[in-house]
């Protein structure tokens, strides 16, 4: 059996933080992605935009700074960069539906490899609606990024054949960072970018259940 190491939350978010470009319009989602701001490279400069109403947010402050009157759509306290300001939400949901934004970084329950995407509900009876603007965002951007664990908790593949779960965009996904590799989405196939360390193909085949290959 393959022994393999997972990559951190904080590894994958440097991986994703590495890739954005300089000048970018960004939105971070809810959960890991919001742990991006804090590995963009001193010398780039990334406009990050939040749902509830802010443009040019900085890293997480350090608690004695926290300033709670300044958060992002996941209610964490954020910073705010000079050139920054804070807006009404109509303005905010104009510019993730009129496609400003370059990229958005969500979090997923299931991707499919044609791109669909699964991130506000399991389908579970009586569960609570939580879609928020996850449709704008993963439809409005002009790139839809996913950060996520690539296994379920019941060891489940979140990579999929087909989403089995509600969907919230149609073949919006562009590429996945998890614990185990970052992967590209193309014409309904797996893009390998990198793996976790000591991991092979055969092996995440085995994982997914689904066929992957090399750059």
């Amino acid at each position: 059996m393959t022994t393999y190491t997972r990559k951190s939350k904080a590894a994958i978010a440097r991986s994703v933080a590495g890739d954005i470009f300089d000048g970018a319009y960004v939105n971070l989602g809810i959960g890991q992605p919001t742990e991006v701001a804090n590995y963009i490279p001193a010398d780039r400069e990334v406009i990050f935009h939040s749902e509830n109403g802010l443009l040019g947010m900085g890293p997480a402050p350090q608690p004695e700074d926290a300033d709670y009157d300044l958060i992002n759509a996941g209610k964490l306290p954020v910073t705010l960069l000079n050139g920054g300001a804070y807006f009404h939400h109509a303005d905010s949901f104009a510019m993730m539906r009129g496609g400003h934004l370059d990229i958005c970084v969500l979090g997923a329950f299931q991707v499919a490899v044609n791109g669909d995407l699964a991130n506000w509900s399991t389908g579970e009876p009586g569960a609570i609606p939580a879609v928020g603007g996850a449709m704008d965002l993963a439809t409005g951007a002009r790139q839809t990024w996913i950060m996520m664990d690539l296994l379920a908790k019941n060891g489940r593949p979140k990579l999929v054949g087909a989403c089995s779960y509600p969907l919230t965009g149609l073949g919006c996904v562009k590429r996945i960072y998890s614990d185990h590799g970052t992967f590209d989405l193309k014409d309904g196939k797996i893009v390998v970018r990198d793996l976790a360390e000591g991991l092979d193909l055969a092996t995440l085949e085995g994982l997914l259940g689904l066929p992957v290959g090399a750059a």
